[in-house]
């Protein structure tokens, strides 16, 4: 382990109190260190840098961070405000001095705000069923088209974010006689690789995710590493695997040549997809949710009550 790396615990500390990561041992310091995702290092690092650029430091006081989240607030989002929020708070707490973001006054200008701003996100245009089917219709025999198939359709199938789809090698599959089990080591719900395990079924149309995977494995000679991998314009097949980016380009193009605006498609219009798919065809939501991994239904009403507009719907019964 590098001493960079053993520097991460106090990386969103500034300078002036990186004097506390002397007293912990580095193992201690990694082991800290590993208690975060590296992208939520980042993202810690980044607003704590923006803090600063902005004129505060930490240790702040209460009304240094009202006065930073008001200014704030006439340029960002309600989710961005309240992720540098929890990015202070953070930082207050590992250097042990009294967290200001939990004081009355930065409490009641963050309450202002979400009255003021809403609190509303924008939210991926899931990609239901009849859509990815005419995606599909539209690809090609290429080496691209046989990737993608086998991306879209897995990722539809298991409700993968785009990090566990990418992530994915062949050792991570295993065929059985109803379809294909497949291993997360770890995800975003999962940052200590406890693990899970999801089912993906023969599909009972031509469009069936295990058939198209394991075409794509075939064509593109895969037999160990990662499953989805770039390639370029002539055709050649990368070793590396695609990043999330690419899934998210991927879905947006091909949700384009199907004839759909390719706004609010992202990687993670699959995973809404398929939930709001399996609602709508009267899957119950612990089905839903051992399928997608969420931690309770309250994660899965906004996909449940969009599949279940129409059914039995008010004005349907009136009009």
């Amino acid at each position: 382990m590098s001493a960079e790396r053993n520097a991460d615990i106090t990386t969103m500390i500034p300078t002036g109190q990186r004097m506390l990561k002397s007293v912990l041992p580095a193992e201690v310091q990694r082991l800290v260190s590993a208690s975060l995702s590296e992208g939520t290092k980042r993202g810690y690092q980044n607003d704590i840098a923006h803090f600063e650029k902005w004129g505060g430091s930490v240790p702040a006081s209460p009304e240094t961070v009202a006065a930073y989240l008001a200014d704030l607030s006439a340029t960002y989002k309600t989710a961005t405000i309240v992720r540098r929020v929890t990015a202070l708070s953070k930082a207050h707490d590992a250097i042990g001095a009294p967290n200001s973001t939990k004081s009355e006054i930065v409490r009641a200008t963050m309450r202002g705000i979400k009255r003021t701003l809403g609190t509303a996100t924008k939210e991926a245009k899931p990609t239901l069923r009849e859509d990815l089917f005419q995606m599909l219709e539209r690809m090609g025999d290429g080496p691209k088209d046989i990737r993608d198939k086998a991306l879209l359709l897995l990722g539809f199938a298991g409700a993968f974010r785009r990090s566990e789809l990418i992530g994915l090698d062949i050792a991570d599959i295993e065929h059985v006689r109803q379809g294909i089990v497949v291993t997360l080591r770890r995800s975003k719900t999962d940052q200590i690789g406890a693990g899970r395990k999801i089912g993906i079924p023969f599909g009972r149309s031509r469009w069936c995710p295990v058939k198209h995977l394991t075409e794509w494995l075939e064509h593109a000679k895969i037999e160990a590493g990662p499953i989805f991998r770039a390639i370029n314009r002539h055709g050649h097949i990368a070793n590396q695997r695609l990043s999330g980016e690419a899934v998210c380009i991927i879905v947006k193009q091909r949700a384009e040549a199907a004839g759909f605006g390719p706004s609010g498609y992202s990687g993670h219009s699959l995973r809404a997809g398929l939930a709001t798919s399996a609602a709508m065809a009267g899957a119950s939501a612990w089905k839903i949710r051992a399928q997608t991994g969420h931690a309770s239904d309250a994660m899965l009403t906004r996909y449940i009550r969009d599949g279940d507009m129409f059914t039995s719907n008010a004005a349907g019964a009136v009009l």
